[in-house]
C-alpha cells in the first residue's frame, strides 16, 4: 500500500511568519503524498476584535454564533488558506485550497446542544476520500482549512485535530496513513516543566498506565483520545512534536501506536 501523510499545523505557527516559512520548507521536502490541514484561531480572534466582534470561549472551545462564522470563514479559508497556498506554490508544490464543501469532501452535522450551545459548529459525519484521491492522484497538494458543510448550505466551524484525524481514517482505506501534529512543543512530556522530557513511544498499555498516574490530562487528554480512535480506525501511525520532526534526522518526538 502506498504511503501518505497528513500533517496538521497549529495556530502558533501560522501567527508567526518564520515559523510557517520554516514548517513549508520542512513540508514541501517531506517525501512521498501529503495533505495538510491547517486552523487560525488566533488570526481569526484578532480579527473578529478589530471588527468588533467580541470571541466567546468555553473550555477552550469557541463558540461559533452566524458573526463569528463569517469571519472564520474569511480568514480560514481565505486569509490563512491562501497564504498558506501561494507559499507552497513558491516552493514548486502544487497546493490546492480546500474546505470541506470543496468537492463535497468532508461533511458534518451541526453539534446538538446539550450544556452549551456552540452554535455552528461541526462535528464530522463522512470523508469523501475518493473524492480527495482524485485530487491527490492528478499530483495536487490539499490544504484543508477547519471548514466543512453540512451538505444543505450550511458551513460548520471544525476542529483541526478531528478533521486530520477523520480524514486520515478516510484516506486509511486507500492508502498507509501517518499523521503528524506539529506543535510547539517537542512531543508528549513526562514533566510538563522539562520540554526534553518526551516520550518517545506511546501504544494503547503504556497510555492507561500515563492516564493513571496523571501524566497525560487537560489539553493532551482529547488529543490522545482522538489519536487512538484514528488508529482503531486504520490509521498506521502518528506523530506529536514540532515542526522537525518532519525531517529525516529527528528522532526527538512521540510516535503512537496501538
Amino acid at each position: 500500500m502506498e504511503k501518505l501523510s497528513i500533517v496538521k499545523i497549529g495556530g502558533n505557527i501560522i501567527e508567526d511568519e518564520q515559523s510557517l516559512n520554516d514548517f513549508l520548507k520542512l513540508f514541501a521536502n517531506l517525501k512521498g503524498k501529503k495533505i495538510l490541514v491547517h486552523g487560525g484561531g488566533k488570526r481569526a480572534t484578532s480579527i473578529a476584535s478589530k471588527l468588533g466582534i467580541e470571541s466567546k470561549m468555553v473550555n477552550g472551545r469557541r463558540i461559533t454564533d452566524a458573526e463569528t462564522l463569517e469571519v472564520i470563514t474569511m480568514v480560514y479559508g481565505g486569509l490563512v488558506n491562501k497564504n498558506i497556498v501561494a507559499q507552497l506554490q513558491a516552493l514548486n508544490i502544487d497546493a490546492i485550497g480546500l474546505t470541506g464543501a470543496d468537492a463535497n469532501s468532508i461533511t458534518s452535522n451541526k453539534r446538538p446542544v446539550k450544556e452549551v450551545d456552540f452554535g455552528f459548529v461541526g462535528d464530522v459525519k463522512k470523508v469523501a476520500y475518493s473524492s480527495i484521491d482524485k485530487l491527490i492522484k492528478a499530483n495536487f497538494t490539499p490544504v484543508f482549512c477547519a471548514i466543512t458543510h453540512d451538505g444543505n448550505g450550511q458551513l460548520l466551524n471544525t476542529n483541526a485535530d478531528t478533521i486530520t484525524s477523520q480524514v486520515a481514517v478516510g484516506m486509511s482505506e486507500l492508502y498507509e496513513t501517518s499523521i503528524y501534529y506539529c506543535f510547539e512543543l517537542n512531543g508528549v512530556l513526562k514533566n510538563i516543566n522539562d520540554k526534553n522530557s518526551v516520550i518517545k513511544h506511546i501504544d494503547t498499555k503504556l497510555y492507561s498506565e500515563l492516564l493513571e498516574q496523571g501524566i497525560i490530562a487537560d489539553g493532551m487528554l482529547p488529543k490522545l483520545e482522538n489519536c487512538f480512535d484514528a488508529l482503531k480506525h486504520g490509521v498506521k501511525t502518528i506523530n506529536m512534536g514540532n515542526t522537525n520532526m518532519l525531517t529525516q534526522e529527528n528522532d526527538n518526538f512521540t510516535r503512537i501506536t496501538l
